[in-house]
């Protein structure tokens, strides 16, 4: 049998850029070499794509020289990666499928995706429309509160409003409700610029500091909660793997207790009554389905300690992959492991291309 040939992206313009590459390492690593030929593509900080064997490496050590730049073009009579030379292009090789291993922007908001949807390619995960809306947590919250899923009170603020009157910014971030309120970029994940605000000294800090990565930030109601995932995996039939429950080793489940000391503990399955763990296996999917989600998603929510209410709090569209990532762990403790889980990812891509090669391109006159 002919190899599939398969395109990993990863790295990245996003703060995310370092967790990307420890959720590669674990993809490439469960590739099937025997049914799989693999290209890697590393995306600098600056943008810039390199392809190579070692690329997830280099990018690590930021040692880049020895890589081949390249790039996807947006023409599908082009299709493939091609190698950028000084004289001009050269294809290495046509591509089956991309796998987008590309957390925050210009990875999972949509516009990676618009890209390999110019170029008729089949890739991993979520739609243009479900990346952007997945992506944007304060448009994904209207369109939950549209359709009755229950969401925490917020607000939104613009990085302009922030910069030309901070007392006014404040006033609104504090119409949320009281103390603590949590803070974050509209537009990124992994906990990257997440502030936990104890008084209004801390607000200011927190929205000046979300307002460095992202030009929209959320303010939201604090709430003292359990924190349970659930991992989605389809296209038009998604099913919804057993809830886990973050336990964090910090006040709340940050980048550092997340990535880099490990501390914060999973219990899969969370231990919930059974009407609960349903219930919020039933909102993952109505989410998932609402934004036109694909592929896969991991949907995080709150349960509330003293009202037991479930309140959706975001859909990542492109969960990490890491080793301690839950979105794998979850789907293991349901019954399909990590290899499995990312060849199903691949055959989910395909389909998905499928049914969009039924699309008509072209006005057809009635008869």
């Amino acid at each position: 049998m002919t190899k599939m040939r398969i395109a990993v992206l990863f790295g990245g313009r996003s703060g995310e850029h370092e967790v990307s590459l420890q959720s590669a390492r674990s993809v490439l690593d469960v590739l099937d070499p025997a049914r799989y030929e693999v290209h890697q593509v590393g995306i600098t900080h600056a943008g810039a794509w390199f392809t190579g064997p070692n690329a997830r490496q280099a990018l690590e050590s930021g040692e880049t020289a020895g890589l081949t730049p390249c790039t996807i073009l947006p023409d599908p009579s082009r299709p493939g990666l091609y190698a950028l030379h000084p004289g001009g292009l050269e294809r290495i090789t046509p591509l089956d499928v991309v796998f987008p291993v590309l957390h925050g922007t210009y990875g999972e908001d949509g516009t990676l995706q618009g890209l390999l949807e110019m170029a008729d390619l089949a890739y991993v995960g979520a739609g243009v429309t479900g990346s952007a809306v997945g992506m944007d947590k304060a448009i994904f919250k209207e369109v939950m509160r549209a359709i009755g899923v229950p969401v925490v009170e917020s607000t939104l603020l613009l990085r302009s409003q922030i910069e030309k009157d901070m007392s006014a910014a404040l006033a609104q971030a504090e119409s949320v409700g009281p103390y603590p309120l949590f803070v974050k970029p509209a537009n990124l994940g992994s906990s990257v610029g997440i502030t936990k605000c104890r008084s209004r000294a801390d607000l200011g800090e927190g929205l000046l500091e979300a307002a460095a990565y992202d030009r929209r930030v959320l303010v939201e109601r604090g709430v003292e909660a359990r924190e349970i995932e659930v991992s989605v995996l389809g296209n038009d039939a998604p099913q919804a793997s057993v809830p886990g429950e973050i336990l964090p080793s910090r006040e709340f489940y940050s980048y550092e207790s997340k990535y880099l000391d490990g501390t914060s503990g999973l219990l899969i399955p969370a231990p919930l009554p059974p009407e609960t763990a349903e219930e919020i296996r039933r909102l993952a999917v109505a989410a998932y389905k609402a934004i036109d989600c694909a592929g896969m998603a991991r949907v995080d929510f709150f349960l509330e300690k003293n009202t037991g209410r479930i309140y959706l709090n975001e859909i990542n569209t492109i969960p990490g992959f890491t080793a301690i990532s839950m979105y794998p762990k979850l789907w293991e403790a349901s019954g399909l492991p990590y290899p499995q889980l990312v060849d199903r990812l691949i055959e989910l891509a395909l389909e998905r291309k499928a049914e969009r090669d039924r699309t008509e391109r072209r006005f057809r006159r009635a008869a």
